[in-house]
């Protein structure tokens, strides 16, 4: 990658950007995981904790990253970096931005969730300090909640 990458607040010009990495990324088939769907609902939280990293020239999304805080614990959400972009440390330096942002607000504690069998992303968030937990991970959709815009 030739640009350099900075780090800049979501804005409604990179949705169409972040909604492609996403389904490229992640390939979630989910409804709840449909990404104009999750990127409405967390602008409308308004946190200001959903970032995306941009080409300098270009203004090109090539990574994302969402964090929540709730006043007890911090999460990482979204965290997604394109292919071409994997060497260049910007998932790195996506996550110690919102870490930073989450620490100012008080957080004592930030907790993730990686998909069991990935261990690529296992491995990145390890070197990161983050550790294995004894936790069963438990969920519960709400369907009344998932309709999108325009459903």
């Amino acid at each position: 990658m030739k640009n350099e990458v900075q780090i800049v607040s979501y804005a409604e010009r990179h949705q169409a950007d972040v909604v492609e990495l996403w389904k490229a990324v992640f390939g979630y088939d989910s409804p709840q995981n449909e990404p104009t769907l999750s990127i409405a609902k967390k602008v409308a939280v308004a946190d200001g904790l959903f970032f995306v990293a941009e080409t300098d020239g270009e203004r090109r999304a090539v990574g994302t990253v969402m964090g929540g805080y709730d006043g007890h614990r911090g999460w990482t959400y979204s965290l997604a970096v394109h292919p071409d972009c994997r060497e260049c440390q910007v998932g790195t330096a996506l996550m110690k931005w919102v870490e930073a942002e989450i620490i100012e607000l008080g957080c004592m504690k930030i907790n993730l969730q990686v998909m069991e069998g990935n261990a690529g992303a296992e491995s990145f968030y390890q070197k990161l300090g983050y550790e294995n937990e004894p936790r069963i991970s438990m969920g519960k959709q709400v369907p009344k909640n998932i309709r999108g815009p325009g459903v």
